[in-house]
């Protein structure tokens, strides 16, 4: 019996560990391939602490975080690759669509994690929920690379941004992650350029934990929260 896959598109080299990162190792726990695809490196705008170092590259940087984010996604139980589509600004031509659209193909993910639809403070991070949901698109269509085998509809996740309420983000979906919760901070300590993020992440985990537990009436310690982008069709409300 294959495994169940389950896609994450991230736009920098580490979004998917502060945001997803419980989600990922619980799937990855429960036997699912979670594949995590990082458009940019983070090299620019999400390094701010290598660039303090004299004689730092845009070549050192992209290494040295390409080097964090593949240690965090072994910790979590990940696979990832990289697209080097630029940071600050994140751009991408029809070509690079369309490698995003083979991903979905060749993976058939069964659900999506990406950005919000709107982030003031990091256009790169809209612009990735945009390519994902348009090559989610394009995945499904007869006419783009006849002969493949089309995407069905995977449900889409929008995992919280840094500031939900400037970015009009709703957590609509709590997941419980105490279960994995050390695998997620260990990966945390991974991503030394950005220490600064590691307390107020896990007080986001533990915000989210208590609404969850307030939702639910179960002990739940920490939580991810996800907005939905399509209807959830099911056949039960339990």
């Amino acid at each position: 019996m294959s495994k169940k896959n389950a896609l994450i598109i991230s736009a920098h080299s580490a979004d998917f560990v502060w945001r997803a990162g419980g989600t990922i190792a619980l799937y990855a726990e429960r036997g699912w391939n979670v594949h995590v695809l990082c458009l940019s490196y983070g090299e620019r705008g999400e390094s701010a602490k290598l660039w303090k170092q004299q004689g730092m590259t845009l070549k050192h940087a992209k290494h040295l975080r390409q080097k964090e984010s593949q240690q965090a996604a072994d910790i979590l139980g990940a696979t990832i690759s990289f697209m080097d589509c630029g940071d600050y600004p994140l751009r991408v031509s029809d070509d690079m669509l369309f490698k995003i659209v083979d991903v979905y193909r060749s993976l058939q993910p069964e659900f999506v994690l990406t950005h919000s639809f709107k982030d003031p403070y990091n256009f790169d991070h809209p612009l990735a929920n945009h390519l994902a949901l348009e090559a989610r698109i394009i995945a499904q269509a007869h006419g783009h690379n006849p002969g493949e085998t089309i995407l069905g509809a995977p449900p889409v996740f929008l995992f919280e941004p840094h500031q939900p309420e400037q970015c009009e983000w709703k957590p609509e979906t709590l997941l419980d992650i105490s279960s994995v919760w050390e695998r997620k901070y260990a990966a945390f300590q991974i991503m030394g350029a950005q220490e600064h993020l590691w307390e107020y992440y896990t007080r986001v985990a533990l915000q989210r934990g208590v609404q969850a537990a307030r939702n639910s009436g179960r002990k739940i310690k920490y939580a991810e929260a996800y907005q939905c982008v399509y209807p959830r069709v099911t056949d039960d409300l339990l």
